[in-house]
């Protein structure tokens, strides 16, 4: 099960990281050339929610059947001085949720704006948010092993 979940995980990370820069692209290309927030662009942005929605509930699965999680009991707040333990168990589930909420933000928010350059910047701007929070925690040394 964690082999699965580790590989879905990860090839699912591509997708939304792929994703995300074509919507955030979408929405600055929307801003600069003074687009009208058509359907498509709707679509895509709500895409984009869906797809990182799913990576972040594969990771809550992953995070309970992964052997890392069993260092929580045998080092317990040790687990803070430990740099890998900390990145697997505390940073990189807290940054990436914290992402997800931001993408949800900007979601949120562009659905209240009546301009379209307003709903435009939301999107930008908080998917953007969400992705640099992304690759910041990202395990690169070992995504794909």
């Amino acid at each position: 099960m964690y082999s699965f979940l580790k590989t879905a995980h990860s090839y699912w990370a591509l997708t939304v990281l792929f994703l995300l820069i074509f919507a955030i692209a979408n929405a600055f290309i929307g801003i600069i050339k003074g687009k009208t927030f058509d359907s498509t662009d709707f679509r895509r942005s709500l895409f984009v929610l869906i797809t990182s929605h799913i990576q972040i509930l594969l990771g809550i699965l992953l995070y309970f059947f992964s052997p890392w999680f069993g260092k929580w009991s045998v080092l317990g707040m040790g687990v803070m001085k430990d740099s890998s333990a900390r990145l697997y168990l505390v940073e990189h589930p807290t940054v990436n949720l914290l992402a997800v909420v931001l993408i949800t933000m900007g979601w949120s928010m562009h659905k209240r704006q009546s301009l379209d350059v307003k709903k435009f910047s939301r999107i930008g701007i908080f998917y953007s948010l969400g992705f640099f929070l992304i690759l910041s925690r990202i395990p690169w040394n070992v995504w794909f092993q």
